[in-house]
């Protein structure tokens, strides 16, 4: 299978839409950390273009520039041109499965996430051999992986709305969804939870290329989700996928499912009046998923929920990856960590004169990846709930009842 027509299918009007003007450089890690134009946005476009030949055959340095995207979309946000790189990427991955083959560690990875029982079983081998001081400070298994998986307290759930609960975060980070349960029964709200019975979203399958996988997992949980209810997301990558869920299958019921997906903040923010603002306030850096700044665009959220008992502190980045970008840290190690250099750079010039500060990311991919560098990362739904258990729950009005 040689030719470009047998394996790449790319939409020439998008492709044409890029001017290569550059505005996209500051923006895109790899291009950052390595100055090489094959690994920058409008590179990759230009050697797109060349797949459009019927006499094409990707080489292994075709391969590699395309391999080497982290899909981080900051490309997308700084383009005047609206180039939608995204869509031609995701399309570019796909079709990388004719040419290459995924490593297979990652392949193996993907299988156990997305079944709930091998996840169960590989979470209790991680938590023994991290007893032992192995994969203590990895940069994509967070550190105290429960050995047993805690069961969330759900017992006086409404049913309405629904926290997505996912895999690796059900499984190796629970905390953090009872976190988003602890502050959302602040404002009266019992929701249920996904759990085992719905299980991945396949993000990280569509974002590996793995098309058929990712189709079959996504249809599982439109299928085993309420059909009326809203779907509460506390991880930037599952809420990204899920709410493009209806543009991924392309049918009228996974379009009205995306329609009902809401990152947790935004919800909170949108239909919950928040307490006054305290007087004295820990000073907090917010790091930015890409999938929420530059995918969902609701990255302000987070600071509306955060404003009223943090003193929030921004980075200078403008929202530039941390390197983790899903299996990223697992395929592509070298990049991955010198682009994580970058951003501690950002962090550490921010905290000069302020001291050692808390950093809150809304994606647990984020969270790990940073934490391997040695900053105390938390769920900003962690931080909102510690403030919340500490005030009087009757000096809060819910605007609406839900």
């Amino acid at each position: 299978m040689n030719t470009a027509d047998k394996i790449f299918s790319l939409d020439s009007e998008v492709l044409n839409a890029c001017v290569s003007c550059g505005l996209c450089l500051p923006h895109c890690p790899t291009y950052r950390v390595t100055g090489d134009e094959r690994l920058s946005p409008r590179g990759r476009i230009s050697l797109m273009r060349i797949s459009e030949s019927s006499e094409f055959v990707p080489t292994q340095e075709w391969i590699n520039s395309m391999d080497t995207c982290v899909q981080c979309l900051g490309c997308e946000t700084a383009c005047p041109s609206s180039v939608q790189f995204g869509d031609l990427i995701s399309e570019t991955k796909k079709n990388l499965r004719h040419v290459r083959k995924l490593p297979i560690s990652v392949r193996c990875g993907l299988k156990v996430i997305a079944r709930p029982f091998l996840l169960k079983v590989a979470t209790f081998f991680i938590s023994y051999l991290q007893k032992l001081g192995l994969f203590r400070n990895s940069s994509y298994i967070p550190s105290g992986v429960p050995s047993v998986k805690r069961k969330l307290s759900v017992d006086d759930s409404t049913g309405e709305p629904v926290l997505f609960t996912g895999c690796v975060m059900n499984f190796w980070t629970p905390w953090v969804h009872e976190a988003a349960l602890k502050s959302l029964k602040f404002f009266g709200v019992s929701p249920d939870v996904s759990g085992n019975k719905v299980g991945c979203c396949g993000a990280l399958h569509e974002h590996s290329g793995l098309t058929k996988e990712f189709e079959k997992m996504a249809q599982k949980v439109i299928e085993k989700m309420p059909d009326t209810v809203p779907i509460l997301v506390n991880s930037a990558g599952c809420g990204a996928v899920l709410k493009e869920y209806g543009t991924l299958l392309k049918t009228d019921e996974a379009k009205e499912f995306s329609k009902r997906v809401f990152d947790v903040h935004e919800w909170m923010a949108v239909n919950f009046e928040l307490p006054k603002k305290s007087a004295e306030k820990e000073a907090v850096i917010v790091q930015d998923p890409c999938h929420l700044r530059h995918v969902q665009n609701s990255h302000h959220h987070v600071r509306d929920l955060l404003d009223p008992f943090l003193e929030i502190v921004e980075l200078s980045d403008d929202g530039l990856c941390c390197g983790a970008g899903g299996v990223y840290s697992l395929t592509q190690r070298e990049l991955s960590t010198e682009i994580r250099q970058l951003k501690s750079t950002a962090l550490n010039e921010v905290m000069k004169g302020k001291g050692t500060l808390r950093v809150a990311s809304a994606n647990p991919g984020c969270v790990t990846h940073l934490q391997a560098e040695g900053f105390e990362m938390k769920h900003p739904l962690e931080l909102v709930a510690d403030y919340l258990s500490e005030m009087d729950h009757q000096s809060v009005e819910k605007l609406n009842e839900f």
